[in-house]
């Protein structure tokens, strides 16, 4: 039986294929368009799917859809008429699009699957599961658990906005949901957009940015509490209640009041590119700390009503690692699974499950592969050596060409470690938002400049952005306080105090630039302000390559241990094709390109003549 999942239409459209329960491929439309979060009918992610499948769409045996437009559309009318007369200009620029477009979404769906191929829909079905059954089916059924608790946690799906599941064998049963308009994804949202990050896009930017808040400071607990006071009431039951006086989101254009907001805190909304003051970063910390302890009471009800011994995760709030960090530490459950492409793009694979095992009650088989059936989530695109020869013969670029493996990653590793910058395009593409060691880029985790050098000069980002580590599976509790395994990168740790370099003197009143720049371990590419790291562990059993890579940096350097980031600048997805690896490449201060056995060098490339402004074209995140 093979099954097609598709999400779209809000932010990242994807496609997903299966066939007899095992996942065969799945990819992001913006990887193909290289529009960030492209939202639009994932065309050339299903044709990519299809071909990779060996199959039609008449071969298939059904096409499910994430969610329930008409559903959502419910919710839509309820929501404003409950808030009229306040919301009009937004409804009307609203309805429009539902009833030319959204509100007939299934003749749209099969319009634009006709461009591809005529369908049969006799043959074919098309199915629409809820939006949190099927974030839910993408993290339990690929998980290696037999039962376990389901968690899932976003802005929005039709109403709910959180779920509490339990997952047994091939069934999925909810029990608890949280509804709009009050929910985590988007009260953390509204921090995003008051400390002028984009929405859906910039909320690990306040992430990122919370550590370089005062911990404990007076401010930082003020904050909490006139959060706590008025924008959040947090139940001890996990659900949690958005006064919407402080709110503009479930009618309006914005996500905040932003008057109220000021009056509440004492300073306006942040521009976007506005310098980030200290104030910034203590309210980014006092939200991220509120969000933890609402992450965590939802998991304490979990856990209270399934008394699982295992746990898993998706919907945006899942990407918060530094939340998952303390949830894992907590010990309150054996294990967590988090669904590496947890967010809308995932959607599409959990809608293929759920119409596998719900819709059609197929038998669930546990995948013996490590760690999980995602395939280290290694599920997009590749490319032979063939077309990867025949861009580097398009752009006249001169590149070694290495037959022999341990050669090519020998030299690789002493690129590294003497403080080159390395594209690295291998294999298939990950499937989710994280690069995770086939479209990245790496470098020397000891090296101190390293964090201000790929902001500024390659990624051409905010200099405050940590870099997360990849690290030898077997070598992560050397470096880190962690014996687990984290293959998503999305478990944030301590690096080991034994590493660790002290705090100076009056080290939390310098300014963020100044904390920026200070070495804080033998490893400070990768280390954050607070001591900590967005752990990524390397199996042999999921990405050789690079875990033979990982080996060689060891035996040069004595550390099997560096950066890696996703192979991008700001504003534009992680690359795709050889070519888009190649521009990106020459467009920026990165060193060496390896894409699959080629390497190359920069000093040797012929001078790059750009041909379009093309850091005005791509909007910022």
């Amino acid at each position: 039986m093979t099954i097609l999942g598709i999400s779209a239409f809000y932010h990242d459209a994807a496609a997903a294929i299966i066939q007899d329960g095992e996942v065969i491929a799945a990819a992001q439309e913006e990887r193909f368009t290289r529009k960030k979060h492209d939202a639009s009918f994932p065309m050339q992610s299903i044709r990519f799917c299809l071909e990779y499948a060996g199959c039609s769409l008449n071969d298939l045996d059904a096409i499910v859809f994430y969610e329930k437009p008409l559903l959502k559309f419910e919710r839509l009318l309820e929501t404003y008429y409950a808030f009229a007369p306040k919301g009009l200009k937004s409804f009307m620029m609203a309805m429009p699009v539902w009833l030319k477009e959204k509100l007939f979404l299934k003749k749209l769906i099969w319009d634009s699957l006709n461009e591809i191929e005529k369908v049969d829909k006799k043959k074919v079905k098309l199915l629409f599961p809820e939006h949190h059954l099927s974030h839910a089916a993408s993290a339990f059924f690929p998980s290696a658990y037999e039962k376990a608790a389901i968690l899932t946690i976003d802005g929005v799906g039709e109403w709910a906005t959180a779920s509490i599941c339990m997952g047994e064998g091939n069934k999925i049963t909810v029990l608890k949901e949280l509804d709009f308009p009050h929910s985590l994804g988007l009260f953390y949202s509204a921090f995003t957009y008051y400390c002028g990050f984009k929405v859906n896009s910039g909320e690990y930017k306040l992430m990122g940015l919370a550590p370089y808040g005062n911990p404990g400071s007076e401010r930082v607990n003020q904050f909490k509490t006139i959060i706590k006071s008025n924008l959040i009431d947090l139940k001890e039951d996990g659900s949690v209640f958005l006064p919407q006086a402080y709110y503009n989101y479930a009618v309006g254009l914005r996500m905040a009041e932003d008057t109220r907001w000021e009056a509440l805190f004492g300073f306006p909304r942040r521009n976007a590119e506005a310098p980030i003051e200290q104030h910034h970063c203590d309210l980014a910390l006092a939200a991220q700390e509120v969000l933890e302890e609402a992450v965590m009471n939802l998991a304490r009800e979990a856990k209270r009503i399934t008394n699982a011994e295992y746990l898993c995760m998706a919907g945006g709030v899942a990407l918060n690692c530094v939340a998952n960090g303390k949830l894992d530490t907590s010990k309150l459950f054996k294990e967590l699974f988090i669904q590496p492409a947890a967010g809308d793009a995932g959607g599409a694979l959990g809608a293929a499950y759920a119409a596998y095992y719900t819709y059609y009650n197929k038998d669930r088989k546990l995948n013996a592969s490590f760690p999980d059936s995602l395939k280290g989530s290694f599920l997009g695109t590749m490319h032979t050596d063939t077309q990867i020869l025949s861009t580097l013969r398009k752009y006249n670029a001169n590149y070694t060409w290495f037959d022999d493996e341990g050669a090519l990653l020998q030299k690789v590793a002493a690129l590294i470690a003497s403080g080159h910058v390395i594209g690295w395009h291998q294999g298939r593409m990950e499937f989710g938002p994280r690069a995770l060691g086939a479209r990245s880029i790496l470098a020397d985790a000891r090296n101190a400049d390293m964090q201000k050098k790929i902001n500024l000069k390659i990624k051409y980002r905010e200099g405050f952005r940590p870099f997360a580590p990849i690290v030898l599976a077997e070598e992560v509790s050397n470096y880190f306080e962690f014996q687990g395994i984290s293959p998503y990168m999305l478990l944030v740790k301590p690096v080991k105090n034994t590493r660790q370099v002290p705090y100076p003197a009056n080290f939390q009143a310098s300014t963020l630039l100044d904390k920026l720049y200070f070495r804080r371990s033998d490893i400070p590419a990768v280390t954050h302000i607070d001591y900590s790291a967005r752990i990524q562990t390397v199996h042999q059993e999921t990405n050789p390559r690079l875990w033979k890579l990982l080996h060689c940096m060891k035996q040069q350097t004595g550390y099997p241990v560096m950066v890696n980031t996703s192979f991008n600048v700001r504003g534009e997805p992680i690359v795709n094709t050889p070519e888009d690896s190649y521009i990106c490449f020459m467009r920026t201060d990165m060193d060496c390109l390896v894409i699959g056995n080629y390497i190359l060098d920069k000093k040797e490339q012929a001078h790059w003549e750009e041909k379009t402004d093309w850091k005005n074209e791509i909007e910022p995140d």
